[in-house]
């Protein structure tokens, strides 16, 4: 199969939209989160989407199908959540190891079936980790601003057992993603390269932060040059922004990394800013027009969507980027 790094140089490669929108349209209760399995589990499972790898693995599947039907060249895992820091809402730290294979399996099998239909058009699988519903640098309690409700080491070893199953269910890259605090990242980052050197493999790592507001700052208060610096001493695929904000509003953001990094630069924004509901209104012939902008500009290389996109959202983003040349990367890479 063609190396991703290669495709990057030739065109740009589009990723998925969001798994949590279309696993709404699923309508799916209590007892479709717990399946035969959970039945007895003694806490309540409903909204553990990553839990659905387990119960509902046909919908997984599906969802990954439409994407690629769509035109998406990378499908994200379900394993946004998929941390022991994050799963222990639901007391399910055990299951950890598990979900994460198993939801890397299901999206290989099927990016594999699409691969093997176009072999001109490889399609990958990106281990998704998200940022854990902890921070590190920032305390909860505003009252003691010297605690810390994790630490450094806890979320190094978290992170550890979540990239060791995704890589051995079968992703081919991983993907840091929704980066709200930097430090987080960077435990992610570390035991990426804990895991790289013990088993002496290389892997392709793609870094997304989270502008949370107009200011331009991640939560955490770094601006966008600030957190590309940030995590530039570690060797990766590409570095870009998700979710939060709209594709209209990231265009400074992507126009600041653009212009400073040697890495590939990716954007998977959302459809648009939440209504009044927290429900999002941009269509996808809206939001591909904002990223045509990204492309005439020569701003990315990688683009998809988050929250709110669909399969209709990543068709109409495909066409429009088909027409463009990716963003130049350095001969040096």
């Amino acid at each position: 199969m063609q190396k991703i790094e290669d495709i990057l140089n030739e065109r740009i490669l589009v990723l998925d939209g969001a798994m949590g929108t279309m696993l709404q349209r699923y309508k799916f209760e209590e007892e479709d989160f717990r399946g035969e399995r959970f039945k007895d589990w003694p806490s309540d499972l409903k909204g553990n989407n990553d839990l659905l790898s387990l119960t509902q693995p046909k919908a997984i599947a599906d969802v990954h199908r439409a994407y690629l039907d769509a035109g998406a060249d990378i499908i994200e895992t379900n394993t946004f959540s998929g941390t022991t820091i994050a799963m222990a809402d639901y007391g399910m730290e055990a299951l950890v190891y598990e979900l994460n294979y198993e939801s890397a399996r299901i999206a290989k099998q099927v990016a594999q079936e699409y691969t093997e239909k176009d072999p001109s058009k490889p399609r990958f699988v990106a281990g998704s980790m998200g940022p854990t519903n902890k921070t590190a640098s920032m305390s909860p309690d505003v009252n003691d601003p010297g605690y810390r409700a994790v630490s450094f080491d806890e979320l190094r070893k978290a992170y550890k057992q979540q990239v060791e199953a995704l890589l051995d269910g079968g992703a081919d890259l991983l993907l840091v993603e929704t980066i709200f605090d930097t430090l987080n990242a960077k435990a992610a980052l570390f035991a990426i390269e804990e895991v790289k050197d013990e088993r002496n493999i290389e892997v392709p790592v793609m870094v997304s932060g989270t502008i949370t507001d107009a200011s331009g700052r991640t939560l955490s208060g770094q601006t966008a040059e600030a957190f590309l610096i940030s995590i530039s001493h570690i060797p990766i695929l590409s570095v870009g922004f998700n979710c939060a904000l709209g594709a209209k509003q990231l265009v400074p953001h992507l126009e600041v990394i653009s212009a400073k990094t040697e890495f590939a630069t990716s954007a998977h924004p959302n459809a648009g800013l939440p209504n009044a509901f927290g429900e999002y209104d941009e269509t996808p012939e809206q939001m591909a027009a904002q990223i045509k902008e990204y492309a005439e500009k020569g701003l990315v290389n990688i683009v998809g969507g988050c929250c709110g996109t669909t399969p209709e959202h990543i068709k109409q983003i495909a066409e429009v980027v088909k027409n463009y040349k990716p963003r130049l990367l350095s001969v040096n890479r």
